[in-house]
């Protein structure tokens, strides 16, 4: 079994982690709160190990560490749930204060050795690693420094695996924290040069969906990780269930990085609709295809027709004819030919999996290497550079052991990997830098999914 340990990272780190093992535990058939097994079918359980342990008790437990400066959030949520192991809880005594250099030099670096720890505990308990999945945000102190310090630990203590992050990056829209820019851009390098794959997601864009695709009035941020939940249970659902065509992270990765450095991707989902809506759908693959190469379907902020693909992937979901995705795939490149570039000749990756999401006959994940996303990083850039020019609440850093030299250097390293994404739109240069089918299980699979409620979002 090809394992994988996650570590989810901060306040937005361990509220998407959270949304995630709602979503898989159910489609295992784990109960949240206890962590036993209630499912129906012997393929909730064939590759139940991925991503859960199981005890002596016959009890699964997620294979998570929840990690934090401050324990409130570790707390509510060791309180809200057994499938987490209480050894993996780790917090420490102060908050990160929204501080990168406090995340990195001080707090952070007072509880990595536990974390690590943790992390050791975890991998020498299974049989075959294989990678990391670690879930933050850049905008804050704890997912930006306190990640990038784990980062470097984890390539230096395990440099044959596999390291997946799932980024939540700030927008100046959707800005709650002032030093944002200077906390985002000091992790640049981190994930440039240590991370294999990193799933780009955007707060203004998660809202947007549901405001625009979903009609629903925002009161927190439980819907839009339940949407980043849906996606990360799409991308991983080729490791957890059979398939008529498989893709493990690695398969993933080889079909998606082109240059080691050009590793930062456009996660999207299908169907983002009411249940209204879904009433006139006609709930063929040709829809879920138009809809995941629609920006209105993507997690973050990004216009596809802004650039050029690299590669791309669709991860399906449910009965369907592995011909016809095919030659649905197939059919988007031929008609959009010049959004993609000419040096890669066949980019374009599918995977399938018999097994639907929950209250859903099927869906498609998209994931897109794109060169639009340096649209994304010139933000970042260039919200760093006006607040840098003018020494704006550097005192917090360099009072924390940061040197000014370090700012320059990231901003260097984000001007690099924007001439990399520009020039492999160009000319294919730069950025060069350093299933077998499925079971009679499944009906009952497929029943317990439209036996479902139909929707998270309402109860009609």
């Amino acid at each position: 079994m090809r394992e994988i340990v996650t570590l989810q990272i901060g306040g937005a780190g361990n509220a998407i982690g959270d949304a995630f093992w709602h979503v898989i535990s159910h489609e295992h058939g784990v109960d949240y709160a206890s962590g036993r097994f209630g499912g129906t079918s012997q393929l909730q359980l064939e590759r139940i190990n991925v991503f859960f342990n199981a005890t002596a008790s016959k009890r699964f437990y997620a294979r998570s560490i929840l990690i934090d400066t401050e324990a409130s959030t570790v707390q509510r949520l060791s309180s809200s749930s057994q499938l987490y192991r209480p050894e993996n809880f780790v917090a420490g005594s102060e908050s990160a204060g929204n501080n990168f250099a406090r995340g990195y030099h001080t707090d952070g670096a007072a509880i990595l050795d536990q974390v690590l720890d943790n992390t050791r505990r975890e991998v020498e308990s299974v049989d075959s690693l294989q990678g990391f999945q670690l879930l933050h945000s850049i905008g804050g102190g704890t997912g930006s420094g306190l990640t990038s310090l784990i980062m470097e630990a984890l390539v230096q203590q395990y440099p044959d695996n596999l390291l997946c992050n799932y980024v939540t990056i700030p927008s100046p829209n959707m800005s709650q924290v002032v030093v944002e820019p200077y906390n985002a851009l000091l992790s640049i390098p981190a994930l440039v040069n240590n991370s294999h794959l990193t799933f780009c997601l955007d707060n203004e864009a998660l809202f947007q969906i549901c405001n625009r695709n979903l009609k629903i009035q925002m009161s927190g941020h439980e819907h839009i990780n339940h949407i980043v939940a849906l996606t990360m249970s799409g991308i991983t659902t080729c490791l957890r269930f059979p398939g008529q065509l498989n893709a493990g992270l690695r398969k993933i990765y080889v079909n998606m990085v082109p240059f080691p450095r050009l590793h930062f991707l456009i996660p999207g989902f299908a169907p983002l609709v009411t249940c209204k809506q879904q009433q006139f759908s006609k709930g063929t693959v040709a829809e879920l295809v138009q809809q995941i190469f629609s920006s209105n379907n993507l997690l973050c902020a990004i216009d596809l027709r802004k650039g050029k693909l690299l590669t791309a992937a669709g991860i399906f979901r449910g009965r369907m004819s592995p011909r016809e995705v095919d030659q649905l795939m197939t059919g988007v490149r031929n008609k959009n030919i010049n959004n993609f570039v000419d040096w890669i000749p066949n980019n374009i990756k599918t995977a399938i999996c018999d097994i639907p999401p929950r209250g859903l006959k099927m869906s498609a994940t998209f994931i897109g290497n794109t060169t639009a996303i340096q649209t994304l990083f010139q933000r970042l850039l260039d919200g760093s550079i006006a607040m840098l020019r003018r020494k704006a609440h550097l005192h917090w850093y360099t009072g924390e052991g940061m040197e000014e030299r370090e700012f320059t250097d990231a901003q260097e390293e984000l001007q690099n990997i924007i001439e990399d994404y520009r020039g492999s739109g160009d000319s294919g240069e730069g950025g060069g830098g350093g299933g077998g089918g499925g079971s009679n299980d499944n009906d009952s699979m497929d029943e317990a999914a439209a036996n479902g409620p139909q929707c998270t979002y309402c109860a009609e």
